[in-house]
């Protein structure tokens, strides 16, 4: 293998060198260049939350941009490579990392067009999830993806509570309309169904009240049903990590493993005691 890698032309030995740096956190350049990566990270998401403080833009303005446009050379550099250098180009720009690190500069480039859009370079933060890597915490990211796969799951049964909250809202709202006899905040169905939304989800703006005591008799019947509402996607979601656990037998609560004997006390993964 060491005959084989000293005969490889330099153009793939640089690529695999570069490729170890940036998606790898197995050796000293790699971490460093995470970490500066991450640096960089939260110094562009302070930038962009001071910038919307007019003190600080009036006097910094011009500091704030140089240092921008630097950190997003960088960043646009370091996408390009990770295009690059990686095997599997397509696998990596549609993955859910290459989407987060392709918005994380793509706002700077509409702001030049759009100045307002400069703001959604927050979405930088995104980037700081490849900690877990860094921090060899991936245990994380598993129970995270069984998250994910359990909201994935129930999403019908979440999209159909969704459809009937929704009819629910628009048919209070009307009757408010009708109840409440124009007044303030009740003048159109789209206003009152505002409302409704805002009462339901028990929100509770105040911006928009019902004053006759009908109107006020419906918003408490809406109200206490609105706590009897919050509860429905929470037990949905929780049935079904439920389920997803017992498919997945006994599993170590650390590392993720499921392949654990019966007769099994530690994982064989990362050594947590099971269950």
């Amino acid at each position: 293998m060491e005959r084989e890698h000293n005969y490889m032309p330099e153009r793939i030995r640089w690529k695999r060198k570069l490729f170890r740096i940036i998606f790898k956190a197995d050796t000293k350049l790699g971490k460093l260049f995470d970490i500066f990566l991450l640096v960089l990270i939260l110094l562009s998401t302070f930038i962009v939350m001071m910038e919307s403080v007019r003190i600080f833009d009036a006097k910094l303005h011009k500091v704030f941009v140089i240092v921008e446009v630097i950190i997003t050379i960088f960043f646009t550099v370091e996408y390009a490579l990770r295009i690059i250098t990686i095997k599997n180009k397509k696998d990596y720009i549609f993955s859910f990392f290459g989407i987060i690190d392709f918005l994380a500069i793509l706002p700077f480039y509409l702001s030049l067009f759009i100045p307002i859009t400069k703001y959604f370079l927050i979405i930088r933060m995104l980037r700081m999830l490849r900690i877990f890597r860094i921090l060899n915490l991936m245990d994380f990211m598993n129970d995270g993806y069984f998250i994910i796969t359990a909201l994935k799951n129930s999403s019908r049964k979440i999209y159909i509570f969704l459809l009937f909250l929704m009819i629910f809202s628009v048919i209070v709202g009307s009757m408010m309309f009708m109840v409440e006899g124009h007044r303030e905040g009740f003048e159109s169905i789209p206003q009152s169904v505002y409302w409704a939304v805002v009462t339901v989800t028990t929100v509770g703006y105040g911006d928009v009240s019902p004053g006759t005591p009908l109107g006020k008799f419906l918003s408490v019947l809406l109200m206490l049903a609105g706590y009897s509402i919050i509860a429905v996607p929470t037990g949905i979601v929780t049935a079904e990590m439920r389920n997803k656990r017992q498919e997945l037998g006994r599993t170590c609560s650390r590392c993720g493993n499921n392949d654990i004997d019966d007769d099994a006390r530690f994982c064989k993964i990362c050594g947590e005691k099971v269950v």
